[in-house]
């Protein structure tokens, strides 16, 4: 766009016009401060308390004096890549398992864990589980 405007001597609405964007977007300048004192007293807090995320960063940082919206804390924390790492998941049991049984029969599996037995003349039926 400048490069338009400076060596082919376009005016600032036709270069902007060539491009399809509007002049004021060319024009604009922001004015958000750097925040470079917050970015710093963020990175310190999240190095000391690891497992913490921006929300409770947020209420430290309020417990020290300093008055700042979560959203703003929530930006900073994202852009210097502070957030907490997922744990591992769960940790199953290990060493060696029994390994299962062959059937000899077609129906001997769904039978191998019932047992029928007949104490005192009454029929009672366990199951292995």
């Amino acid at each position: 766009m400048s490069w338009a405007i400076k060596t082919k001597g376009y005016s600032q609405r036709r270069a902007c016009g060539l491009v399809g964007i509007e002049p004021r977007v060319y024009r604009y300048r922001s004015t958000r401060s750097d925040d470079a004192g917050l970015r710093q007293r963020l990175k310190e807090l999240a190095s000391e308390r690891r497992r913490f995320g921006y929300r409770r960063l947020h209420i430290l940082l309020k417990r020290e004096g300093i008055e700042v919206n979560w959203k703003k804390v929530y930006r900073i924390y994202r852009e210097e890549r502070l957030t907490v790492r997922k744990r591992g998941g769960r940790k199953r049991a290990l060493g060696t398992r029994a390994p299962m049984a062959v059937r000899q029969a077609a129906n001997q599996r769904l039978l191998s864990g019932i047992a029928r037995q007949c104490p005192a003349g009454q029929w009672v039926s366990r199951l292995r589980l």
